[in-house]
């Protein structure tokens, strides 16, 4: 018979990162707020259909605030985060709201980037009509 046998773990410290970055995906159905370390190693996230939006509502502006003050009260308060990076990707409705989230929690927003990425290329042609 199999011996059952308990194994603790130790529960990981959590270190203090008082600077990191924030990584918002803005789609048209859901916002996906990340905040990391410097490095870009993942440290809270949270989401617009984490946040209990269901179908059209995930992709609304007021969801994306919801979020980013979900992810940045976890950050805040596990990793003392004050000073954060902005980094904006998509086109959805919660870009703008969910930075100005950030900034009523009290955590100073550094810089703003747009890394939305930009096709250069375009998709490939329709093959040539045969008669």
């Amino acid at each position: 018979m199999a011996e059952s046998t308990t194994v603790s773990k130790k529960k990981k410290a959590k270190r203090p990162v008082p600077i990191g970055q924030v990584h918002i995906l803005a789609t048209f159905n859901n916002t996906i707020v990340s905040f990391t370390d410097t490095k870009g190693g993942v440290l809270t996230t949270a989401s617009a259909g984490g946040c209990g939006f269901r179908g059209s509502k995930k992709g609304t502006a007021y969801a994306a605030q919801i979020a980013a003050e979900k992810a940045g009260q976890a950050v805040k308060q596990i990793h003392g985060m004050s000073k954060v990076d902005v980094y904006i990707k998509g086109i959805g409705l919660g870009r703008e709201s969910a930075v100005r989230a950030l900034q009523g929690l009290d955590i100073q927003v550094e810089a703003i980037k747009d890394v939305t990425g930009i096709p250069h290329g375009g998709v490939r042609p329709k093959k040539a009509r045969r008669i």
